[in-house]
């Protein structure tokens, strides 16, 4: 009975360490970029947009659909970024267990 209660001594510290993690990412903030910065976004960690920066001199009305498409790409480009960060604080949390895709472990939320 030993191991179970250390075990479940190790569970409680990865569920504190899992809500220390969700909080940082919550807290952190990542930039994409397209069309050579021109078009710049911002994302919290997790992956909500916080901001948008387009160069003047790509407002054009009779381009729109090219701003939009700059947009887009430009969060994309923050969201892999997100989830990239994300993956390498979960893998530091985890210790370099390799769990397997779409594996979430049960703490948090």
């Amino acid at each position: 009975m030993k191991n179970l209660g250390q075990l479940m001594k190790q569970a409680q510290e990865m569920q504190a360490k899992m809500g220390e993690m969700q909080e940082r990412l919550a807290e952190m903030s990542v930039e994409g970029s397209s069309a050579a910065g021109m078009v710049t976004v911002t994302l919290s960690g997790k992956g909500e947009l916080k901001g948008i920066k387009i160069d003047p001199s790509l407002v054009n009305p009779d381009e729109a659909d090219i701003l939009e498409d700059l947009i887009v790409a430009a969060h994309a480009d923050a969201k892999a970024k997100s989830e990239q960060q994300a993956a390498d604080q979960m893998k530091e949390l985890t210790g370099g267990l390799n769990l397997p895709p779409g594996f979430n472990l049960p703490f948090g939320g």
